[in-house]
């Protein structure tokens, strides 16, 4: 691909009101060691959009200083259409008239996609384990799945989950150390619950973290009317605090219950 060689002022961004050209201009920095992704995902879009895309790389940081001064632009990818300039890859995405989401916006997208998963791998364990998928087993893996990538989300950084965590927690708020304890005991009791083994260790231990965790939700949630973000995937995270919280934990007490009485 051709290197910048000359600069030129363009007007401001245009409206999507005007009709879109088929013929679009792409800045992106392209170096050994470093490749925007967000270039590559503008290239990418355009040419999905039908766009012919004249590609233009950024070599050297000398040269994006050069561009984004001669532009009067702050960052790159910068995306032209028709000598208009549209902006950068979210601006793009406005002016194709597709979403861009916003980053502080409460979401249960994360949970989601653990029990999702979580209930795939309990499945293919099953099916791998006695060639039936929808098996009780299976349901006992679920939960037990759940749990361990549950901990591992907490475990990324502790300390914000930590953090979070005591904003709600009746337990944690009283003793601090129990906001660090929490995801190793529940990660021990997913481990335990999967193998069946030590159910002495296992059942209390998920029976205590997932009533004090239970209580906890449905105290500042649904009685001091709070609105708080939920600890379950992690400190990082824009899941409300809400029933999807209170189901980790009422699944973890629904387990240990089980596999008291079986």
């Amino acid at each position: 691909m051709g290197r910048v060689a000359l600069f030129h002022k363009t007007d401001t961004p245009m409206s999507a009101g005007i009709s879109i050209p088929r013929q679009a201009t792409l800045y992106r920095m392209v170096m050994d060691k470093h490749l925007c992704p967000f270039g590559l995902k503008a290239k990418s879009l355009l040419e999905r959009e039908g766009y012919k895309v004249d590609d233009q790389w950024l070599r050297t940081r000398a040269e994006t200083d050069a561009f984004k001064a001669e532009r009067d632009v702050k960052t790159t990818p910068q995306i032209y259409i028709d000598g208009a300039r549209i902006g950068g890859y979210d601006d793009l995405r406005r002016f194709l008239g597709k979403s861009v989401p916003d980053p502080k916006a409460l979401t249960y997208k994360p949970v989601i996609a653990v029990f999702a998963v979580t209930a795939l791998m309990a499945l293919a364990a099953s099916q791998a384990a006695f060639g039936n998928p929808f098996t009780i087993r299976a349901a006992e893996w679920f939960i037990a799945f759940s749990m361990c990538v549950l901990a591992i989300l907490k475990l990324r950084d502790i300390e914000k989950f930590s953090s979070m965590f005591l904003g709600y927690d009746i337990l944690a708020r009283r003793w601090v150390p129990y906001a660090y304890i929490y995801p190793f005991a529940e990660a021990l009791a997913g481990i335990l619950m999967i193998t069946h083994v030590l159910k002495a260790v296992s059942i209390p231990l998920a029976l205590f973290i997932g009533t004090v965790g239970a209580i906890s939700v449905f105290k500042a949630v649904y009685i001091d009317k709070r609105e708080l973000k939920c600890a379950c995937v992690g400190g990082d995270t824009n899941v409300p605090l809400g029933f999807v919280s209170l189901t980790e934990n009422v699944m973890m007490v629904a387990m240990a219950v089980w596999m008291m009485v079986g």
